[in-house]
């Protein structure tokens, strides 16, 4: 494999104020708790830091601890998680584990590292679940989803990014012994599973949570939203078809899920509340106002932001469904929110990233460029910010952006 290639291209001193740990940061909102962004950007873009380039194929985006920066991706034989720091040096890389395409093509890493602690956690494509040490990349323990647990997903393959919570890491093999798994984090054995759930895993990461003073775990399939407890034990479940493939995180808020997919299935809210130990669960709104392929969406306030098939961005009201607005944007693609605005980015042509007010008021552009060093696949790895920082995945490249 070749050595990951870091090229610095502006120095500049940074302050790690928060830590984007996982997919969707540190609460799997999407919300950067970053302020004192930049509100508009020159004609050229924000200032290119630096450009890291031989991380593989693969469409992983970053997390960002301290001074750590981890991603994956596919080269020569293997898959490989890597890991940098923020000044641009390579710290290591290790396998992961069999590379290339699930059934349905799209070679490369899905997942983005959970990292906790002194302790980095990857999915692989294939089902592999690695276990390494934060400071040298050095195995803890592996499994396989498929082969150890008897796990099965869609023909696109393992895609969720796992959860670390407490001593476990909680995971979505899927399939007839149970949907939902907990492993202890430290030696990878067998807490509990799902035994009175055994939907087949989709492509979405689940989200912990609390909904009417219980911890619980929110997950999607192709057949169902549920609620999980620490334990394992199954909470709640709502009917909820997908078609194709089922992709976008669940959005809790004030005890409602609201959730979403594509191939002209929709969205959806549903209200959870408790009388005494049961659960129950109540549709809210059925529409097709939002109709997310896997770009994701965003809640700012009472609102709702994502690329919806069709309409293009879209606002949305998280109690109603009714939209408030829409605009053709940059195209299809993915959203991160930090420091009330909305970063989009384009999953083809150019890959373009705009700044767009994150306001119901109207959409509102205040800057965009076309991302330099692009691939001929699509740009599917989500943006991050973080510290003053947007880092942008494109397969093989990283770049870094000062939006400080």
């Amino acid at each position: 494999m070749k050595r990951v290639l870091i090229v610095l291209l502006f120095s500049a001193s940074l302050v790690f104020a928060a830590d984007w740990p996982q997919w969707r940061g540190a609460n799997r909102e999407n919300h950067s708790p970053d302020t004192g962004l930049l509100k508009s950007w020159p004609a050229e873009g924000p200032a290119l830091v630096w450009k890291a380039t031989n991380l593989g194929s693969g469409y992983s985006t970053v997390s960002v601890v301290g001074d750590r920066i981890y991603t994956a991706g596919d080269a020569g034989e293997s898959s490989h998680v890597h890991a940098f720091d923020t000044a641009g040096k390579h710290v290591w890389s290790a396998k992961l584990g069999r590379p290339g395409q699930p059934p349905a093509g799209y070679p490369g890493t899905r997942s983005q590292p959970t990292v906790d602690g002194d302790l980095v956690f990857m999915l692989g494509q294939h089902g592999d679940l690695v276990c390494y040490q934060t400071a040298d990349g050095k195995e803890a323990w592996r499994k396989n989803l498929a082969k150890d647990f008897n796990g099965k997903v869609g023909g696109w393959g393992f895609s969720e990014s796992v959860i670390v919570d407490g001593d476990n890491v909680i995971c979505t093999p899927g399939g007839p012994d149970g949907t939902l798994l907990a492993l202890n984090k430290k030696t990878g054995e067998k807490v509990w599973r799902t035994t009175d759930l055994a939907d087949s895993a989709e492509y979405v990461s689940a989200v912990p949570t609390t909904i009417t003073g219980a911890k619980q775990y929110v997950q999607m399939t192709g057949r169902s939203v549920f609620g999980v407890a620490p334990d394992g034990k199954l909470l709640w479940r709502a009917d909820r078809k997908g078609r194709t493939a089922t992709i976008p995180t669940p959005i809790i808020y004030k005890d409602h899920v609201f959730v979403t997919s594509g191939y002209g299935v929709g969205c959806n809210l549903f209200k959870v509340t408790k009388d005494g130990d049961a659960f129950k669960t109540e549709q809210v709104y059925e529409s097709k106002v939002m109709v997310d392929h896997h770009g994701g969406v965003v809640r700012v306030g009472d609102y709702i932001y994502g690329h919806s098939d069709g309409k293009g961005w879209v606002c949305q009201k998280y109690d109603t469904g009714e939209i408030v607005w829409s605009n053709p944007g940059v195209g299809k693609g993915a959203v991160t929110y930090a420091d009330g605005r909305l970063y989009t980015r384009s999953e083809g042509g150019k890959g373009t990233v705009a700044l767009v007010e994150a306001s119901p008021d109207a959409y509102k552009e205040t800057g965009r460029f076309d991302q330099p060093d692009r691939s001929s696949k699509n740009s599917w790895a989500h943006p991050v910010v973080i510290n003053g920082r947007m880092y942008l995945r494109d397969q093989d490249v990283l770049l870094c952006y000062s939006v400080r």
